[in-house]
């Protein structure tokens, strides 16, 4: 099986995908932001939520329905950044996957990359690991939302926390992204050989 990839390019191809999956695992899971209401623990993602109020006709009260998933609809997300925080993010995963797709084929199939396509997609690699990292500087603008709000004893505000804490998925979203920017968009440098020149 012919590689079009230097042994530097597998490396790069090997750890554009780890980055894509930290970035997509991070984004897609709704354990951004940690806090509590009524007792029991509630988080937060950009579009999904676990652990939210529901009224029970029966008791006549309200109650915290214990499970995850996603807000009814775009609007429905409790704010204009997290929104955009959403569209940004998932954008910078979607290209992130593509590259790492992309140079995972590079392993197996010769002339597919060569130094000029590696150093593009090291491009669209900073581009991508840039908007994730825009969506996660936007998400704590979002902190001042009457739901995080509930969630973090009326305490939080526009980046203040409150009672509330960071989630492991915000930092893994955020590694990601960094990873993608610095080591992958060098490593794709140093991806692709060098194209034999054919007389025609």
């Amino acid at each position: 099986m012919a590689s079009s990839l230097t042994c530097t390019g597998v490396i790069w191809a090997l750890l554009s995908l780890l980055c894509a999956a930290a970035s997509c695992v991070g984004f897609f899971m709704p354990y951004w932001l940690l806090g509590t209401q009524m007792d029991k623990p509630v988080s937060f993602g950009t579009f999904r939520r676990c652990s939210y109020p529901v009224r029970d006709e029966e008791r006549q009260a309200t109650v915290m329905l214990e499970q995850c998933g996603r807000y009814a609809s775009f609007l429905g997300i409790p704010s204009l950044e997290w929104r955009i925080c959403t569209v940004v993010t998932g954008v910078g995963c979607g290209l992130l996957l593509l590259v790492a797709l992309t140079a995972l084929m590079g392993c197996c199939i010769s002339d597919l990359i060569s130094r000029t396509i590696g150093r593009v997609a090291g491009g669209i690699q900073f581009v991508g690991g840039l908007l994730i990292g825009s969506g996660c500087a936007l998400y704590p603008l979002g902190w001042d939302s009457e739901e995080v709000q509930q969630t973090c004893n009326n305490s939080s505000d526009q980046f203040q926390l409150g009672s509330c804490q960071i989630g492991w998925a915000y930092y893994c979203t955020g590694a990601g992204a960094a990873a993608a920017m610095l080591l992958c968009t060098w490593l794709s440098c140093f991806a692709g050989k060098k194209q034999k020149q054919y007389p025609y």
